[in-house]
């Protein structure tokens, strides 16, 4: 199974370029107190807004501090803001999913139009709504994030669970006196992780972005974190003044929001029966 789908990933170039992203990504996050060149939290009054060179490959902000070793430890932060946002919004999206799609009736609507009204606001508004309510911070972005995106998780698993329960096995599981919670958890949710996997690459990159665009407004996290959103909202007022403290961090977030959709695509077509 993994070996075909390595060999369907081999097909698409842009996906591999994705997961070579995505690997130098966790590299980057894993290794930053080894690569970074200096602490990104140290100030040099007297070297602010230096341009690239051989000292600072990428230019100092504002305070002087070197902006390559704060978007290296910035790809730490966003790695970590994506993973956990990832994590609660999968569980409370396969929570919801299941047993909306796998009890049905009364349950089934009141979940799915609770959904609904969910999706009906763009997800960065209603992100931000969320902060605004329990108040700015790393955390607080993290959990509104996830928040947000639970429908995607839940209406995906709700559909798979709908085909599912109806097959041979789920009714023999039933007839072999399985529980409820055994027979969702360990009979019918392994045969929806194909999609729920390529969700949740996708969404990988949709968390990173908009917690970047939280903390961009202020309501994610806090100077003098170097995380990138927060970068380039310290470096908007220097755009043409100092154009590098803005641009190195929003090429960090395009690039590894790109890597994440294209392997996420790839990653969808290789999961994909039709194409194997």
């Amino acid at each position: 199974m993994l070996s075909e789908i390595w060999r369907q990933l081999c097909k698409e170039r842009l996906a591999l370029v994705g997961g070579g992203v995505l690997i130098a990504l966790v590299l980057v996050a894993l290794l930053a107190p080894i690569i970074a060149p200096q602490d990104p939290l140290k100030q040099d009054l007297y070297g602010r807004l230096e341009p690239p060179s051989m000292g600072h490959l990428l230019g100092t902000d504002d305070f002087g501090r070197d902006i390559l070793s704060r978007i290296i430890y910035g790809a730490r932060i966003s790695l970590r803001i994506g993973l956990v946002a990832i994590s609660l919004a999968f569980a409370g999206g396969v929570v919801f999913g299941l047993i909306a799609g796998y009890r049905g009736g009364f349950a089934d609507a009141l979940i799915m139009r609770i959904m609904d009204l969910m999706l009906a606001f763009p997800s960065t508004l209603l992100a931000i709504a969320i902060v605004a309510v329990i108040g700015p911070g790393i955390d607080n972005a993290i959990l509104a994030v996830s928040i947000v995106l639970v429908p995607q998780f839940a209406r995906l698993v709700r559909s798979s669970v709908l085909t599912v329960r109806e097959t041979t096995y789920v009714e023999a599981a039933l007839a072999l006196g399985t529980t409820e919670p055994r027979l969702l958890f360990f009979t019918i949710l392994p045969n929806c992780t194909a999609p729920l996997i390529v969700q949740a690459t996708l969404g990988l990159g949709t968390a990173i972005l908009d917690a970047a665009g939280l903390s961009f407004l202020g309501l994610g996290a806090q100077p003098p974190v170097p995380e990138w959103g927060a970068m380039l909202s310290g470096g908007r007022e220097l755009l043409f003044k100092a154009p590098w403290v803005m641009t190195f961090p929003g090429l960090a977030i395009f690039i590894v929001v790109l890597g994440l959709n294209l392997f996420g695509d790839g990653l969808r077509d290789a999961l994909d029966p039709k194409t194997t």
